[in-house]
Parts: C-alpha cells; structure tokens; sequence
C-alpha cells in the first residue's frame, strides 16, 4: 500500500468513526452544525461605513466604452439546489442592464466545473469560477481552443464565510509557543517535498523550538488531499507537488442523519484542541480558545501577517484567494464586446459595491482592479 492509499485509508476510517459516534451521541460537544442552504445563501451587507465600504469608494465608476445588447451567457459557481453567487450576479445583472437595457443575462451556473467547459465549446460568453482555475480545467480548454482561456480577478474572497473561498489559515495548540511560520516551512511540515526549502520538518525543534518541544513529533492536520482545498494547496504551499506528508491526518464533512454537517474544518480544530504537538489548516470561523492562528510570511525576512480582511484585499497574506472570471480571448484578438463591458462594470465602484450589498465576498483593491482592467486591453 502506498503511502497515499494508507493516508487516504486513515482518513475514511477516521470519518467512519466520527461519523458512528455522531450517531451514537446525537452529536459531537464542540461541533459546529452547519445548514448551508440556510446559512450560507444569505447576503450579509456590509457596514456602510466599514473597510470595504472604504475600499470600494476609491475605485473610479463604470462608463461603458461602447453600446451593447443581446444575450450574455454567464456559467460557473452555483447549482440549482445551492446558487451560491445567484443572489451576486443577480445585483449584477440588474446593474449592468441599467447602463445597457438592451443585454439579457442567460445565466446558468451549474457549478464551478461547468464553467470553462463552456467556454470553449461556445456554450458560455463568461465563466465566473468558485474558486482559481484548476489545472485540468486550463489544460483541457488549451487541447481544444490551442490557447489558453483569459482570467481576470473580479473579487476577493471572503475571511470567514463558508462556500465563498475563505481564508486558508495554519493554527498550533495554545501552548505551542511557535508564533509564525513561512510558506516554506508549511511546505516542509505537510509536504513530503520540500520543494520550496532543503529538508522536511518532522520535529518541533526543527523549527527552533526547545525543551520539551525539541523532540516531539509534529502531527498535521487538514483537509483531504483530493479536496478542492487540498489542490489548492498542492498549488499555492507545495509548489505544485502532489506528495503529503505520510501522517497528515485528513478530514472531511460528515453528515448526520437529519442533513447538518459536522464540517471538516471544524473537525481538524477540534482535533488540534486535543493534541499540543500538533498543526492544522482550517479557517478562523471553527476556532475556540484552545488553538491560536500562526502569522504567515512568504520569504524568512517577512513581513509575516495574519490574515484579516484588509490583508486579503491587499493581498498581503501569502495565501490571498480571488474569485476569477474567464473568456474565450484568440490571442491578437479583442474581448468580445460584451463580455468586456460586462468586465468592465464588474471591476467599477458600481460592480463592487454590488459585492458589498452581497456581503459575502470581499471586494478588489483599486490597486488590484486596475491591473485586472489592464489585462482587457
């Protein structure tokens, strides 16, 4: 058995056992009990007087650079059951049909998905995506279309909200007296590579802790490998590697008999509440005070930052996800004129401040929502 099928054989049997003793218990003390077509499909506007307010005002207003009209084919992030950007493109929509009354939005989110295959099968003038485009997905637009697709951020997502690309955090036990990390040394704990240092890190005092921490094991906690988090991880932390540490211990949602989930983010911060020696990936929403996040810096010489809302929107946190939209663009060719005016709107004051009544992602920089406007040139 190789050491990918025995991480993945651990990760069931864990989930099986979890799951048997949420039924036995009715319940787990301490799990967070999730309703997503409930709780996550309601906007949450923000503060007009907040941060992204605040961002939001300095970024120059839509003027369309010329007329358009006709259907628009949106496709991505959503299904029937769970529109999750519905409510979003929907404020969109009726934004943009204000400067342009003749444009019909045609809008069929099937999930993140099916929005490249749209694309280059003609079926789509845009995909909005869930979450970064995926290497499969790029590769496979590339074999059909010889070119690959144009991306462009639209927005940045969220510190907190479940569905809506929250920040991929790294927490220890309260009593661990690490404070920071780099990407690096992250690599190095729940990779098996190290593609971004010289060695693996396996014991606490690898990273320069003393004591009694010297020669303790370090224990990872996450999601599972072949979730989206977990290639988006293989990508963003281990530089492309596909190899994990043998003993990350891998997590995903359970669901009780009557639909709640106990989340896997939950579960990995649950798990590091009970274990000092060890580290995690999961998100601030599931933290109680026995674990602490770490700050993160890209190189050794820092800056190292916590991830906030304002360190995601200035993408100053080494681990800053955005929410692109993609189109068909032959190279030497301009975005078609549709398409692009759309863009254009998305990436005003009027199109962010579209994500601000939403609530649930966060709106772009100027700084970011300028280059994006370049890349429609």
């Amino acid at each position: 058995m190789t050491p990918v099928h025995r991480a993945r054989r651990r990760a069931v049997l864990r989930s099986l056992g979890a799951a048997a003793g949420l039924a036995a218990l009715g319940g787990r003390a301490g799990a967070q009990v999730l309703t997503p077509a409930v709780q996550d499909l309601q906007p949450r506007p923000v503060d007009p007087d907040g941060l992204e307010a605040r961002v939001v005002r300095v970024l120059p207003r839509y003027v369309p650079e010329q007329p358009v009209e006709g259907v628009i084919s949106i496709w991505g992030h959503g299904n029937d059951k769970l529109p999750w950007m519905r409510p979003l493109v929907g404020l969109w929509e009726a934004g943009f049909k204000s400067f342009h009354p003749r444009i019909v939005t045609d809008y069929q989110m099937h999930g993140t998905s099916s929005g490249i295959p749209a694309l280059f099968t003609g079926a789509g003038d845009l995909a909005i995506l869930g979450e970064e485009i995926l290497a499969p997905a790029a590769a496979a637009f590339e074999r059909f279309k010889g070119y690959p697709p144009l991306g462009v951020e639209i927005a940045t997502g969220s510190l907190d909200v479940r569905n809506f690309d929250y920040a991929q955090m790294f927490f220890v036990h309260r009593d661990n007296p690490l404070e920071r990390a780099t990407l690096a040394e992250l690599d190095a704990m729940f990779g098996a590579e190290h593609r971004r240092g010289d060695r693996n890190i396996r014991r606490w005092g690898d990273l320069g802790l003393t004591g009694d921490w010297a020669a303790r094991p370090i224990t990872p906690y996450g999601w599972a490998i072949d979730d989206s988090f977990g290639t988006y991880l293989q990508q963003a932390l281990l530089a492309g590697s596909h190899r994990w540490n043998c003993d990350l211990r891998e997590y995903v949602h359970i669901t009780r008999p009557d639909g709640a989930i106990y989340d896997h983010g939950q579960q990995i911060l649950d798990a590091l509440a009970k274990d000092p020696y060890g580290v995690a990936v999961s998100n601030i929403r599931y933290a109680g005070p026995q674990v602490k996040p770490l700050a993160l810096a890209a190189r050794r010489e820092g800056p190292y930052v916590h991830a906030s809302k304002q360190s995601l929107i200035d993408q100053t946190y080494p681990l800053a996800r955005t929410i692109p939209a993609f189109v068909d663009r032959p190279p030497g060719a301009p975005v078609a004129p549709k398409a692009r005016e759309f863009l254009r709107y998305l990436l005003s004051r009027d199109g962010q401040e579209m994500i601000n009544r939403d609530g649930r992602y966060l709106p772009l920089s100027p700084a970011t929502a300028a280059r994006q406007l370049g890349r429609l040139a």
